[in-house]
């Protein structure tokens, strides 16, 4: 079962393990009673891979300071004939 996340405005944030599709909009703190609306996070974000975090942030920073680019990319390696290229032709 996944764990949905409520943010209490008196007590702060809690999760709460319900049946996929069953959480509603509010649930009730289990601190003060009160009403706490759910809160929408993103999924298992914590256990990525170093390498996949850190691309993750160099795309989102790129998005508001791009990398500036010095120089042009290289061009590609020219494409050797195929030994297939050798063959007749009938």
């Amino acid at each position: 079962m996944p764990m949905y996340e409520y943010a209490c405005p008196c007590c702060g944030r809690f999760e709460k393990r319900l049946a996929m599709g069953s959480a509603p909009h509010t649930h009730a703190c289990p601190t003060c009673g009160g009403s706490a609306k759910r809160v929408y996070s993103p999924p298992g974000l914590a256990f990525t891979p170093a390498s996949v975090a850190a691309l993750r942030e160099r795309d989102e920073r790129s998005r508001e300071v791009p990398d500036v680019v010095r120089r042009q990319a290289p061009p590609p390696p020219a494409s050797r004939p195929s030994h297939l290229a050798r063959l007749p032709r009938s």
